[in-house]
């Protein structure tokens, strides 16, 4: 396989460059901006190192079976209005979209829309007519444009951007970081501009309902992109609903849902697999993306790491459902599971007492244990136990380059490691 060539945008057009070609232009250009050429040197060399390093896995076309079933969330409305009303303001259902002024939350205005990596290289996030532009810079120059295409998160925590190449989709250089509300270098990215990193199959298994490969032999995987359905929407978790609208639609007095995947009456780990295809952390592929359908068992088609009962070995990042199998709670409990907390129809984020409401289900009963920590009488422990037994911490894993700072960031997130933090119960204690 070869790297991708390398282009230099001028006045949005593409130019090709090989390496030698490339080479030759910075040595014309060493007498003038010395550092830079330097500085573009490093790029070419990162390059042909992703380039080869992130070549697609999947290559053959993938299609899910029943693909051609799927009839859409708002198929659902009808007989679960409710439900659908709430689950489309969730995380889940806004996890990925199309890009526009409205779901990209960083700010395109003067003095906001830079991230510099250093005094020579930036990106700027520009307005070009209707089109949202990253805009590299070496400088002053541009160097190199892609557009904002899709949205991959939230913003609840953060955001990320990919650009389509014809049918190849490729991750843009700079993200979003909610915590700071600025841009930020993508996490897992060289720290200069680089526009190179291709989307494989596995990351929309996790961040779409529905995507499939029409290419065979290219070095890069090409998307159908009429068959690409954003979001993590009903069919994601409740497989193809055409089958089950049909049916109960010529069968309205039918009140049991025919051709339709509901965990709820499934055994413990069935449900746990649903959620642990994308909160388990990095998995051994056994078969191809989009293969696993909830109420499949999970190992079938990827392998997980090994669940380790040593706090300090897990990360708060990535493995939500290592945590939570690792936690004395979850070992102790036959039925205990995400949806034990987790109510996935709703946006219940940053609601701490809901979550506490939910530990004292199972807290309040004789055999269970009790919070012993003496406090002020102001204070009603059972309003909040999570911030003492699942506090918020850094992660080891994601650093943020976050513009103008003066040293990597950590992310931060709620572990899902239930046990006691006595330094963070003091800090909670102690507001």
């Amino acid at each position: 396989m070869h790297p991708r060539p390398l282009r230099e945008t001028r006045m949005g057009k593409s130019i090709n460059l090989n390496k030698m070609q490339f080479i030759k232009k910075i040595v014309f250009n060493y007498k003038k901006h010395a550092m830079v050429a330097l500085m573009i040197s490093a790029i070419v060399v990162t390059n042909m190192f992703f380039s080869n390093k992130q070549s697609q896995t999947y290559v053959q076309p993938f299609y899910a079976e029943n693909s051609d079933k799927m009839v859409g969330s708002a198929a659902c409305k009808t007989c679960h209005k409710a439900i659908y009303e709430s689950h489309v303001n969730t995380a889940h259902f806004n996890d990925s979209k199309v890009a526009d002024l409205k779901s990209v939350k960083g700010s395109f205005a003067n003095g906001q829309n830079v991230f510099n990596y250093n005094l020579f290289m930036n990106v700027a996030m520009i307005k070009d007519g209707k089109k949202l532009i990253q805009s590299a810079r070496i400088g002053g120059e541009e160097v190199q444009r892609a557009g904002f295409d899709l949205v991959i998160g939230s913003g609840r925590k953060g955001q990320s951007y990919l650009y389509w190449d014809n049918n190849k989709l490729f991750q843009l250089p700079i993200s979003y970081y909610t915590a700071t509300n600025s841009w930020c270098n993508s996490p897992g990215f060289p720290n200069f501009v680089y526009y190179e990193r291709p989307i494989p199959l596995n990351c929309l298994e996790c961040h779409s309902t529905y995507a499939k490969t029409i290419n065979e032999q290219e070095e890069f995987v090409e998307y159908d992109k009429k068959a690409l359905v954003l979001g993590i929407d009903c069919e994601r978790c409740h497989g193809a609903g055409g089958d089950h609208v049909a049916y109960q639609v010529a069968n309205p007095k039918d009140t049991v849902g025919r051709y339709i995947v509901n965990t709820a009456h499934k055994d413990r780990q069935v449900r746990l697999d649903g959620c642990a295809l994308c909160h388990s952390g990095i998995r051994e592929p056994l078969k191809p993306p989009f293969s696993f359908k909830v109420g499949d068992t999970l190992n079938h088609f990827s392998v997980g790491k090994t669940i380790s009962h040593q706090a300090d070995t897990l990360d708060v990042h990535g493995n939500q459902y290592g945590l939570l199998a690792a936690s004395k709670c979850f070992l102790q409990s036959t039925q205990m599971d995400c949806s034990s907390c987790h109510n996935v129809h709703k946006n219940e984020f940053n609601d701490p007492k809901l979550y506490s409401q939910r530990c004292m289900s199972c807290h309040n009963q004789p055999s269970q244990t009790s919070c012993t920590v003496k406090v002020d009488k102001k204070i009603i422990l059972s309003d909040n136990c999570i911030d003492c037994h699942m506090p918020i911490l850094a992660s080891k894993k994601i650093q943020l380059n976050v513009s103008g700072a003066q040293k990597l960031q950590p992310d931060y997130i709620r572990t899902h490691f239930i046990s006691i933090y006595r330094e963070e119960s003091k800090k909670f204690l102690e507001k």
